[in-house]
């Protein structure tokens, strides 16, 4: 078969597309013939051994991604045999196979799939969508709630501006270009703005007028993270939940007690740990996928080959959505 294999840390030229043994599954585990798998902003930093990430090291050389969905075409031992055959998704962990033609997942880790659910979208749901169930989780959205979401046009931005019209409350959209702004609004923002656009957050407070947000949920940080943070009126709720701009949204205790803010954090180990465990959260997401209710935005698909494009359109802040290889 064929995979990506790295075997230094660096840039995207790292990831090399090379012809590999195919994979046997061990006792308790199946091989998938992949379909689609996930591309995330992680992977990028994984890909160039970032030390200071949230996510070990890993090992080289080895075969970056966490998500696959497809057919399962061998069990391993002690595996019924009545999973052959069938569509699934499955989340395999860090830097785990994913980029692969053929790829290896527990029998444990595995969602049947019903056949009107793509496998792009599966990925989708179970990685970023997951994240999003984790979220909203803290977030307990209502129909009172007026929420900003940053980040409005990535995959996991679009299923919180989602799920914020779905509780019945309104949102702020930001993003960073128009062509994405426009994204947001399509995504159900019924107010939207470009944060590369200078004075960008008087304009918003402009179109709001006395109105002023309840929630913030951030994976940005940096400036336009404090920015929409100081649009949030007092008894505010904020989540935050990464920090794509390369710096955590900055704020003191004054700026808590000031305004009386309650503030969350839904980081990795936050929703790993959580009661119930994260596969709770994929079903959750991926049966909200399966009947339309949160519906995950797949921008740009790649072929298996083009992963180091994948990643630069990743790291160029050029894609919109969920971000896709296809082999």
């Amino acid at each position: 078969m064929h995979a990506i294999r790295q075997h230094d840390f660096g840039p995207p030229d790292t990831l090399r597309y090379e012809e590999v043994p195919d994979p046997v599954p061990a006792a308790g585990q199946v091989r998938i013939a992949v379909e689609a798998a996930g591309v995330h902003l992680i992977d990028t930093k994984i890909r160039q051994g970032d030390q200071g990430g949230p996510y070990p090291v890993p090992e080289l050389p080895m075969t970056p991604g966490r998500e696959v969905a497809g057919r399962v075409d061998r069990v391993g031992p002690e595996v019924d045999e009545a999973w052959l055959g069938r569509r699934v998704v499955a989340h395999l962990g860090m830097a785990s196979g994913g980029y692969a033609e053929q790829a290896v997942a527990a029998v444990t880790a595995l969602h049947e799939l019903p056949d009107h659910l793509g496998a792009d979208g599966a990925v989708a749901a179970i990685g970023t969508g997951r994240t999003a169930q984790g979220i909203l989780e803290l977030a307990q959205l209502t129909a009172d709630d007026m929420v900003v979401v940053t980040a409005a046009a990535g995959g996991l931005g679009a299923l919180l501006v989602q799920a914020g019209r779905l509780a019945g409350g309104e949102v702020v959209g930001l993003a960073g270009g128009d062509a994405k702004v426009e994204e947001a609004r399509r995504q159900g923002a019924t107010v939207a703005a470009n944060y590369r656009q200078p004075g960008w957050a008087d304009k918003v407070r402009a179109e709001l007028g006395d109105r002023a947000p309840t929630v913030l949920l951030d994976g940005v940080g940096g400036d336009a993270g404090r920015a929409a943070f100081d649009l949030l009126g007092p008894g505010g709720r904020v989540v935050v939940f990464g920090w794509s701009a390369g710096s955590p949204l900055a704020f003191t205790s004054d700026d808590v007690y000031a305004r009386s803010l309650i503030v969350s954090f839904a980081l990795g180990p936050r929703i790993m740990q959580r009661p119930g465990g994260v596969r709770e959260l994929e079903t959750r997401a991926l049966d909200d996928a399966a009947a339309g209710r949160l519906v995950p935005l797949v921008g740009r698909t790649f072929p298996l080959a083009a992963a180091a494009d994948a990643h630069r359109a990743l790291e160029a802040r050029a894609t919109t959505g969920k971000v896709v290889l296809v082999p």
